[in-house]
């Protein structure tokens, strides 16, 4: 028997919450459809009986039967949605001006990351809109908020796969399983270095490139509304929001747009530049399943994966690394090189599990554990082909041992890593650059 939702769990939900999640369950329950179809059409295959004459399908009564489900599905889907569409409107009047809830933006951004490129071709309205925001509320550049507080130094952080804004604030925890001292490494280099941080929430699990247009243009608009000339942009981006930030420089550069005239640094911390290995392996079950007539229904839940995703598998941040691709079939790395931007000072922090060693062997064991998501070769921009190898200098590379992906979101030693790198008149190793 299913547990009634608490009231718990209400609270985090709005109005158009409601409608989006009616939308989702319509579209999984015609999913389950599909893939049980597409089962009973395997197994009457195997038995000799005709099957359907569209892959997937079956025929006769049995074909009447699915087919009769995914219609109703669909005609009470639009039932609901038209209802809630009506009801919408009262009930957000009936809510709270309050932002939403730390644990509902946390939700929303996995299931974006998740399945965000779905909901924002299904116009869900659960799909997370690109935003910058500063204080925790979105800039609309009409009606830009009192910012007496704003210098002319930018500094924007950029979140990775499934993840948001909110989610740069960070508890570390002690040894003794307590709650230690909050960080956020956007407030820590704003009190040290006069920057006004602007955080990015986008929905990750669209294609980077397209995030890297929307990014590019959204900054051009930053540089032109923000209430004083800025002189420096600085941006420091967590895992995929390192690729992000590196399309959004490229088309911008193809565009002739003015932001880039005002970068000044890049940090990525733990960003997969040539991919990351849990991807391909996600890819490799694909192909498994589809190998086998009774698994090759099954290979659609693998297809869940958003294009987000995908572009992990080897790190794309161009639209020609993937139009024209089947991105769940299996190829080789074909990517478009792209160098990281001139004139900006780019630095990487890369993370490994593994504890600090000087041998050959543990060196190649700290690449291979990496932080758990990101290989230590991929997150240091490293490669066999020289024209996909990004030259990071020796002196803009650090490595948190002992450190996971997440935790370099917490680490204070990644936050005076970045203050030694950014600090006017210090050079890139950190010194000071006077006697």
């Amino acid at each position: 028997m299913a547990k009634p939702v608490s009231k718990g769990t209400l609270k985090h939900l709005r109005a158009s919450d409601l409608r989006g999640l009616a939308l989702l369950a319509t579209q999984a329950t015609a999913g389950v459809t599909r893939i049980a179809e597409g089962v009973h059409q395997s197994v009457w295959r195997t038995l000799g009986a005709p099957d359907g004459g569209t892959p997937g399908q079956t025929r006769g009564l049995t074909g009447l039967v699915y087919t009769s489900v995914r219609g109703v599905t669909q005609l009470l889907g639009k039932g609901v949605d038209t209802v809630l569409t009506k009801l919408q409107p009262l009930l957000e009047s009936a809510e709270d001006a309050a932002p939403g809830t730390p644990q509902r933006e946390a939700v929303l951004a996995a299931l974006n990351g998740v399945m965000g490129d779905r909901l924002a071709a299904s116009h869900n309205p659960l799909a997370t809109p690109m935003t910058l925001r500063y204080q925790g509320v979105a800039l609309n550049w009409q009606a830009l908020p009192a910012m007496p507080e704003a210098t002319g130094k930018v500094l924007l952080l950029i979140h990775g796969l499934c993840m948001n804004d909110l989610q740069w604030h960070t508890q570390r925890n002690s040894p003794k399983g307590k709650k230690g001292r909050a960080l956020d490494h956007g407030e820590s280099l704003a009190t040290a270095l006069g920057y006004t941080p602007v955080y990015l929430r986008y929905n990750s699990g669209l294609h980077t490139s397209q995030n890297g247009h929307e990014l590019s243009a959204l900054l051009e608009q930053l540089v032109t509304h923000w209430p004083r000339p800025i002189e420096e942009l600085t941006v420091v981006a967590h895992s995929m929001g390192g690729l992000l930030i590196r399309s959004a420089a490229y088309y911008a550069q193809q565009e002739t747009l003015h932001w880039p005239q005002h970068l000044k640094n890049i940090v990525f911390l733990g960003t997969p530049h040539h991919g990351a290995p849990l991807e391909r392996a996600g890819n490799w079950v694909d192909v498994i399943l589809g190998s086998s007539h009774y698994t090759a229904p099954f290979a659609r839940i693998g297809h869940l994966r958003s294009a987000g995703i995908t572009d992990l598998r080897y790190g794309h941040v161009l639209d020609t690394d993937w139009q024209g691709h089947d991105r769940f079939h299996r190829k080789p790395d074909n990517r478009q090189p792209v160098p990281l931007p001139e004139g900006v000072a780019c630095y990487t922090v890369a993370a490994t599990r593994a504890p600090q060693r000087s041998t050959l062997i543990n060196r190649q064991l700290e690449d291979i554990v990496g932080d758990g998501l990101v290989p230590l070769h991929s997150a240091l921009g490293q490669h066999d082909d020289p024209r996909r190898n990004l030259a990071f200098e020796k002196t803009s590379q650090w490595i948190a041992y002992r450190t996971n992906h997440l935790a370099l979101l917490s680490n204070p030693a990644v936050t005076r890593q970045m203050l030694r790198w950014l600090s006017p008149g210090r050079g890139r190793d950190g010194n000071s650059l006077t006697p």
